[in-house]
């Protein structure tokens, strides 16, 4: 079985980072940079995204064990774990699966629920670039902003977008299993699973992802947590907020 890509920065107990739905451990240097001041950096691409393998299969249990994969090849011990939305789902269940392995655990705006399918647009839209007619960034762009009306969306879509061979453009996530286990993504954290260790949860202050309603799922599943809100910031609260997103989660671990 492959191992998943990350990069890892500095030294120091590890501290893993894990990327949303979408996203890719690039998404995260700036904060893994200032992180790794203090601690060993793993910025890892999840399946089917960045410049990890791609596969047919996608949803959590797989990516737990991509993780366990990871984790072991690398002879981690015991580690910090901070997930973002999707990322932050797999780092849920891999604590309540594994917690001997985590020492503390950090969730970046997205709780233990259910969630409605809520990015069929932004599937919509991926789908209707056709890079054998759309050959220039540009040209992918504007399909794009025919289906996206968020400034902020578009260009992190964008990041996605790189050239695989001279005059040829791709997505680096493997958009088709995306969209074909989409449903995986908004699955719960399964019913009676629990992590006793310490574990922080941050919402975006304006986003809806985190509500008042999920404070007792969140203490039925993680007893040792606490809810701390990101000023200013909607569910990219750690690129919106970075400043106050780096010192909760620095005063957390340390």
């Amino acid at each position: 079985m492959e191992i998943l890509h990350s990069t890892i920065l500095g030294t120091g107990q590890p501290l893993l980072i894990l990327h949303g739905f979408f996203g890719m451990s690039d998404n995260w240097k700036t904060l893994g940079k200032k992180f790794a001041e203090n601690y060993e950096v793993h910025l890892i691409d999840q399946r089917n995204h960045g410049r990890s393998f791609h596969s047919d299969d996608f949803d959590y249990e797989l990516a737990v064990e991509d993780l366990h994969r990871y984790i072991n090849h690398y002879k981690l011990k015991t580690s910090y774990l901070l997930g973002h939305s999707m990322g932050g789902k797999v780092a849920m269940l891999y604590a309540v699966t594994y917690p001997e392995k985590v020492a503390k655990l950090i969730v970046a705006d997205i709780s233990p629920r259910a969630y409605e399918p809520h990015h069929q647009l932004i599937l919509e839209a991926l789908n209707a670039v056709n890079f054998s007619i759309h050959t220039t960034r540009k040209q992918v762009e504007d399909v794009l902003r025919m289906y996206i009306d968020n400034e902020g969306i578009i260009q992190f879509l964008l990041k996605n977008v790189y050239w695989k061979s001279k005059g040829q453009l791709a997505y680096r996530f493997n958009l088709q299993s995306l969209t074909e286990n989409y449903d995986e993504i908004g699955a719960p954290l399964p019913p009676f699973t629990q992590f006793e260790g310490e574990t922080l949860f941050l919402k975006g202050e304006l986003s809806p992802y985190i509500t008042e309603k999920d404070s007792a799922l969140i203490a039925a599943h993680f007893p040792n947590s606490k809810i701390v809100t990101v000023k200013n910031s909607g569910h990219w609260l750690h690129a919106e907020n970075p400043t106050q997103f780096y010192s909760e989660v620095d005063s957390f671990l340390k």
